[in-house]
């Protein structure tokens, strides 16, 4: 049995900021940038879209639900924060599971991180084409027709809205990081502004009695809830892709993580009491765009929600963009390592973007937002999530026996406690998918084994560089 390949934390920084031509990222974005990059990942469709699924299943309760979910990414985002910290390099927990755990596992966390991005982008995709249209009938009183902006599992032909605004956000990318960062943070702020105004609009009409029953389906309907949830903080991981353009990524990565997430706990609990203390948890249960209808309903006309949906579509805009943007900096990793197509890693000395392999991502994005019902593959992106922030905080042990002086910016808190507590609130939330699920991931992990064979470990930079040392060592060593 081969040895475990694993990359040191050293090699996997030496190798970083450029492609085999040189071409190199720049480092642009400081603190405040990243904040907003954070924000731009996590907040959007989860609050504006996914609200009104989580309340169907937990009803008021949902405000625990989405502080269960969040415990659960507090105790991996202290491991992102360690691992981005001591090793700030664009391929986030792929990059970090090379360094702990080896090859084969990174290659595996890269192959969820391609289910976790692609579901996430091409579901805000289709988030956003709802809000899209609720903006039109709020101004103009149209809408655009359900063959345009639904898929054929939908009812329509092709959902264009969604592929819209997956088309804008690749060519922001391809344009550079510094006018992305600036688009982000214009986006960030002005949607958080917007959930503001709705928590004192939501308040304004708050009745005691709509949070009554609190539960009422229970401890299931919680831990349901918890599960629809915790897709609301996808995203919160894509910051570390950053840690090649960041400034200053030893210091501002941790603190932009605890930051982010903290920040989008808050807005989640706040935005669900004031939606559900306005108009009722019956109300806002299963109702598309639901900020946007709350509105209406409290103040009795269509301009407050045509507001919120303006926010809205900012608010889901910005998510495609900074996911799109995590998910080309992890390719470019793989690329470089060896383990996908070279074509990834590319990166322009124009723009200092790998925009060939960006366009390739927003292609294949594209497809399934226009065409695709993601209803099915939600809970296998939610698993897939899970299982790979298990995996950060595993490696978080790991690389603390096997690198014991690694310069660490941030150390996880209460360790080992925190990262085994981490690992089984993943295992907990993985069990609530569900063994349909569970079923649909295994078979998605089997086909990542067999990439893997056939191309990754044969393509890997590492074994390569390992076979030619051992060639030059027996052609100088003496003859016995």
């Amino acid at each position: 049995m081969p040895a475990l390949r694993i990359k040191s934390p050293e090699l996997l920084v030496a190798e970083s900021g450029a492609d085999l031509e040189g071409h190199g990222l720049k480092r642009t974005m400081g603190l405040f940038q990243l904040i907003c990059f954070g924000v731009g990942a996590i907040v959007g469709t989860g609050i504006f879209v996914g609200l009104s699924d989580s309340v169907a299943q937990a009803g008021p309760a949902v405000v625990v639900s989405f502080v269960l979910a969040a415990i659960t990414c507090v105790f991996t985002a202290f491991a992102f924060a360690e691992l981005g910290g001591a090793i700030p390099v664009s391929g986030s927990s792929y990059s970090f599971a090379y360094a702990g755990l080896g090859e084969r596992t990174a290659f595996l966390v890269g192959w969820c991180l391609l289910l976790e991005y692609g579901v996430s982008v091409s579901a805000v995709a289709v988030g956003w084409s709802q809000y899209v249209n609720e903006l039109l009938d709020n101004l103009t009183g149209l809408e655009l027709p359900a063959a345009l902006s639904a898929g054929p599992g939908d009812g329509g032909v092709i959902n264009l809205p969604a592929v819209v605004v997956i088309a804008l956000a690749s060519v922001l990318l391809v344009r550079g990081v510094r006018e992305s960062a600036r688009a982000t943070a214009a986006m960030a702020v002005l949607k958080l502004a917007i959930l503001v105004v709705f928590c004192a609009i939501g308040f304004s009409a708050f009745k005691d009695g709509n949070l009554t029953p609190f539960s009422p389906a229970g401890l299931g309907g919680i831990g349901a809830g918890t599960t629809a949830a915790f897709f609301s903080y996808i995203g919160f991981d894509a910051i570390t892709t950053a840690g090649e353009e960041a400034r200053n990524p030893r210091r501002d990565i941790p603190i932009a993580i605890l930051v982010c997430l903290g920040l989008a706990t808050l807005l989640y609990c706040a935005v669900a009491l004031a939606a559900i203390g306005a108009i009722g948890g019956d109300q806002v249960g299963g109702r598309p765009a639901a900020l946007s209808y709350v509105v209406n309903e409290v103040t009795g006309s269509t301009a407050g929600g045509a507001v919120i949906a303006f926010g809205a579509v900012v608010a889901i805009a910005s998510v495609v963009l900074a996911v799109m943007y995590g998910q080309t900096r992890i390719l470019m990793s793989m690329a470089r390592d060896g383990l996908v197509p070279r074509v990834f890693e590319r990166v322009s000395p124009k723009t200092s973007t790998p925009v060939t392999g960006t366009l390739l991502v927003a292609l294949v994005f594209a497809v399934p937002a226009a065409f695709a019902s993601l209803d099915a593959v939600v809970n296998l992106c939610t698993i897939g999530t899970l299982a790979l922030m298990g995996v950060v905080n595993v490696t978080v042990i790991a690389l603390r026996r096997r690198e014991p002086g690694l310069a660490r910016s941030f150390r996880v808190p209460l360790y080992p406690v925190i990262p085994v507590l981490g690992v089984g609130f993943c295992l907990y939330l993985m069990y609530e998918t569900g063994w349909t699920t569970w079923i649909q991931f295994a078979a998605f992990l089997a086909v990542g084994c067999l990439v893997y064979a056939l191309y990754g470990r044969r393509n890997s930079r590492l074994a390569r560089s390992a076979a030619a040392t051992r060639t030059d060592a027996e052609a100088v060593s003496p003859a016995v």
